[in-house]
């Protein structure tokens, strides 16, 4: 009886140990990453050939404490390496683990290979030679502790490695895992299999073998122990030929029942050969076909398994068209293959539930270093006469209606940037902006009455339902979440994209970018103030104060303004100012760009101006200032410092974000100032709904027309 040791994905243990009983082993026993057993010859070389689910089947050598390097070296020249394999052939040493003494396994596969070589070396025996590319004979050695682990690798290259998949598609699954995944799927030989994201077919190629009865290691032609000297060659010749034979038995039923889709034309060139070389080529049927439009091959079959792993993203929120594929695949497979299985292995939880099914069963397991989970749903067989409706659709007639109306009224505004739905539903508390080709979707924090649950799939619905209605690539889509910013989180940078492009607002252009910032570099709720701006500033000096990314001042400069200040404590945002300047072609020493603290720089100046534009932030306590910042406490020593840069007969518009926010009149008026609320003749079509998303006012000195 051979003592062995067959590893596998974390996970997976129990299939493994399922499948190693239907060999004949013996003496299973379960640990983390693999199961132990016993077993004859027969046993050691079938389950070679035939495990679908082992990573590596190893024969254990040795077993010592190690509490030094010498430890190591004396432990490992103990086994008779000699009667393992001859020194003609090559070896490489695969070392695991680290302890306080062997602190590197570099070194400890060191120590092992002369511990080795010396065992050779000092019976006179030739030097057997190292190869790490191509060994004859590999050693793993596992360090846990203060014990190693020995063991001859009988499977030489990984058992995943069938020999059939020369190339693959983005993110592949192992062979091994893909059986696995079969397996927990409920499918049963003989009946369908769909796969809607097929790739390279790893999946449908696997299941296929099983139904064809083919050995997964059929097609290999390099194993491990071919240089072990206590190889059983008769054995092994004896194994491989019933293998063979039972492979020619399953070709003999060439029915297709498995059917493979992708989008990609390439990809499914080399699942073709993939399925080719496994030989299980005639059971499959390879179409280019994308997921939201899968129809069932068979639907006269009352039961089959629609299975996939389909995509996934590290980032939810910058993966719009996972979360609307995910949607429109879950009414495809409702629609398409009621009575079937469907089984979906993903890395993603949260993008399973947008298949709004409920999951009968659930298995996790490893992909890599991804924590994934597989779901088994049970298809409910449809109602005759049942049709399935339109995925939400009040929020999908509101949209229709809005965009009708909304995108007449921009075009004949001159504008690309507008808001096509502001939360007009209690259900769907979003905003989606529209931004020339691009649109962004932005999730308002969902109430605490709101279950998480709940609130995350009407997110989903509408992701699909805006990508629908608007016909929009999925690429074209920015999801980000709103909630109440705190401190620096206004300039909390979400990624590198780099993605900036141009849009137009009357007379001006600016450069804008969805993915990189909380914002996008255009407020445009304030779109009218811009323009008031720009008729307000014609031969005047203008000052912007929090300037952003400086639209108001080139908005001031195309209106004609004798000159603009323009001032903010970001530099990535003025240097943004100064691309928007260079795009409406605003040039000169006239066009100042400041980088400084406003509250600092209002106290510090000595300049003063016909027109000051002041939007600063509702709270601040950046580091960068030196006082913390509330616009409903301080704006009255806010508007008392500036009057001192304001020209006789000048104007001050300020505006901010606060909800509530109250004017300091009697303040204002014992220093001198007054305000009148524009707010109303601010706000445009677009955002009729929302009257609070900013209030804006006039400030001149009393006794001043306003």
């Amino acid at each position: 009886m051979n003592s062995l040791f067959a590893s596998t994905g974390r996970g997976l243990e129990e299939l493994l140990k399922t499948e190693l009983e239907g060999f004949g082993a013996q003496d299973l026993r379960l640990v983390p990453g693999g199961v132990h057993y016993s077993g004859n010859d027969e046993v050691m070389y079938r389950s070679l050939l035939w495990s679908r689910i082992a990573s590596r089947i190893m024969l254990p050598l040795g077993e010592f404490n190690v509490f030094s390097d010498l430890d190591l070296y004396v432990g490992a020249q103990s086994i008779a390496w000699d009667e393992i394999f001859d020194a003609e052939s090559s070896f490489v040493i695969n070392f695991q683990g680290t302890n306080d003494e062997i602190r590197n396994s570099q070194f400890g596969a060191l120590r092992i290979k002369d511990a080795i070589v010396d065992s050779f070396t000092r019976k006179n025996l030739p030097r057997p030679n190292v190869d790490r590319d191509y060994p004859h004979i590999r050693i793993n050695a596992w360090l846990h502790r203060d014990k190693v682990s020995i063991s001859l690798d009988l499977s030489g290259d990984a058992l995943h490695q069938r020999n059939y998949r020369h190339a693959t598609g983005q993110a592949p699954l192992k062979e091994t895992l893909a059986a696995a995944i079969i397996m927990r799927s409920g499918w049963k030989s003989g009946t369908p299999m769909v796969d809607p994201m097929c790739g390279s077919g790893t999946l449908l190629i696997e299941a296929a073998m099983m139904a064809a009865d083919r050995a997964p290691g059929l097609l290999r032609d390099h194993w491990g122990f071919f240089a072990w000297k206590k190889f059983n060659e008769a054995e092994w010749e004896k194994l491989v030929a019933q293998a063979q034979q039972r492979a020619n038995l399953g070709m003999q039923s060439k029915q297709i029942r498995f059917f493979g889709y992708d989008n990609d034309a390439q990809v499914l060139e080399r699942a073709q050969t993939n399925a080719r070389r496994a030989g299980v080529a005639p059971f499959i049927s390879f179409k280019r076909q994308d997921a939201v439009n899968l129809k069932n091959p068979q639907p006269e079959a009352e039961v089959g398994t629609v299975i996939s792993n389909p995509p996934y993203g590290e980032r939810l929120e910058n993966e719009p068209a996972l979360i609307a594929l995910h949607s429109q695949l879950g009414r495809r497979v409702k629609a398409e293959f009621g009575g079937w299985n469907l089984s979906l292995f993903s890395g993603s939880p949260e993008l399973l539930d947008c298949l709004q099914l409920r999951a009968d069963r659930q298995f996790k397991a490893k992909n890599g270093p991804l924590d994934c989970v597989q779901k088994n749903y049970k298809l409910r067989a449809p109602v005759e006469g049942q049709v399935v409706g339109e995925l939400a659709p009040d929020f999908a007639n509101r949209l229709r209606k809005n965009i009708k109306k909304l995108d007449k009224w921009a075009k004949q505004e001159g504008i690309e940037c507008y808001r096509i739905y502001d939360a007009d539903l209690p259900d769907y508390n979003i905003a989606i902006d529209r931004y020339a080709d691009c649109v962004v979707v932005q999730e308002y924090a969902p109430p605490k009455t709101v279950e998480p649950q709940k609130a995350r799939q009407r997110l989903f619905d509408v992701i699909s339902v805006t990508l629908q209605v608007l016909e929009l690539p999925a690429n074209k889509l920015v999801l980000k979440t709103r909630e109440r910013q705190k401190g620096t989180q206004q300039y909390q940078k979400l990624a590198t994209k780099n993605d900036f492009f141009e849009v137009s607002e009357f007379s001006a252009h600016f450069w804008v970018n969805l993915t990189d910032y909380l914002d996008t570099g255009l407020f445009i709720d304030h779109r009218l103030a811009r323009k008031m701006l720009g008729e307000m500033s014609r031969n005047k000096d203008f000052l912007n104060l929090f300037a952003y990314t400086g639209t108001a001042s080139v908005h001031a400069a195309l209106g004609g303004a004798k000159s603009t200040t323009t001032v903010d404590m970001s530099r990535t945002y003025l240097e943004w100012a100064e691309r928007n300047f260079q795009l409406n072609d605003i040039s000169g020493q006239s066009h100042r760009l400041i980088q400084a603290d406003c509250l600092s720089w209002i106290k510090e100046s000595r300049e003063t101006f016909d027109v000051i534009f002041i939007d600063p932030p509702t709270f601040s306590n950046s580091k960068r200032m030196e006082d913390s910042f509330d616009v409903q406490r301080d704006h009255l020593s806010l508007l008392t410092d500036l009057q001192y840069l304001l020209r006789t007969g000048g104007t001050i518009m300020f505006s901010n974000n606060k909800r509530g926010f109250r004017m300091d009149h009697d303040g204002l008026a014992a220093v001198g100032l007054q305000a009148r609320d524009i707010t109303a003749k601010t706000q445009s079509q677009d955002f009729s709904r929302n009257k609070h998303i900013h209030n804006c006012w006039l400030v001149t000195r009393v006794g001043q027309e306003q």
